[in-house]
């Protein structure tokens, strides 16, 4: 028998969205993975430093699935309760986390890491990333593209300006980083399917990635997610286009890592 409408609501509503760990949506949500497999290419490129930085780690989930780290591994989150999760996961891996704001300047010395890297980072200070690397030292990131998951944004909110939709674009991280005084040696799009099997899939999803639909509440979106509801119950899943880059810097000088 299908679950309706409030059931559905009333258990994505409750549910913790603490962390960056998306396995509460196993089974009612499905996200093509991009080729480049960011998390073996991150644990290839930490077996090569003695020092390394995660910025805007979570929860630190995807730092805690690398089997080695460096010798000296620092992340950093602004979000108390991902703070408090990462330290309990990383801690025991020998990781400092640090609180940080996510706004410049970081909170390290000059040159102090062989590799930056972040996965889905909300903002990039390309300057402070070049400043704390030091010479020949790399940047590694798979960010969020633009107008992702935006048939589900402009469900929500309707048809957004296109500066908006271009909002992240690849190109603009070229030439963020070469601003910066890096060199950029490999920039990867790709657009990917994704899918939302119930209405309790999106509400989650809303809820955990806050950015999307800001302000977003269950309350203030009732008619429209029932609207959505009646439409997967009708139609089947609701499909989206996610898109990521991967980007990789290098810092001149050195011989890198």
């Amino acid at each position: 028998m299908a679950r309706t409408f409030e059931d559905l609501v009333a258990e994505a509503e409750t549910v913790s969205v603490d962390g960056w760990d998306f396995s509460w949506l196993d089974g009612r949500a499905r996200e093509e993975r991009p080729s480049w497999g960011y998390a073996r290419t991150l644990a290839e490129r930490l077996g090569r430093v003695g020092a390394a930085l995660d910025i805007q780690t979570g929860g630190g989930e995807v730092l805690a699935g690398v089997a080695a780290l460096p010798p000296l591994m620092v992340a950093t989150e602004s979000w108390p309760p991902n703070i408090a999760r990462a330290t309990a996961l990383l801690h025991p891996r020998g990781v400092a986390v640090v609180a940080d704001e996510d706004e410049p300047p970081l909170p390290f010395a000059d040159e102090a890491f062989d590799l930056v890297v972040s996965r889905h980072p909300v903002t990039v200070w390309w300057e402070e990333i070049a400043r704390v690397l030091r010479p020949g030292g790399g940047y590694l990131s798979q960010q969020v593209g633009p107008a992702s998951v935006f048939e589900l944004v402009e469900f929500f909110l309707g048809p957004q300006p296109p500066a908006t939709r271009r909002a992240r674009h690849p190109d603009d991280a070229r030439a963020g980083a070469e601003a910066a005084g890096l060199e950029v040696v490999d920039l990867r799009p790709e657009s990917l399917r994704t899918e939302f099997h119930d209405i309790g899939a999106v509400i989650y999803f809303l809820r955990k990635v806050i950015w999307m639909v800001p302000g977003f509440t269950v309350d203030g979106y009732r008619d429209r997610l029932r609207e959505l509801h009646e439409r997967i119950e009708r139609e089947g899943p609701f499909r989206a286009r996610t898109t990521r880059f991967l980007i990789e810097a290098r810092k001149p000088g050195g011989v890198g890592p």
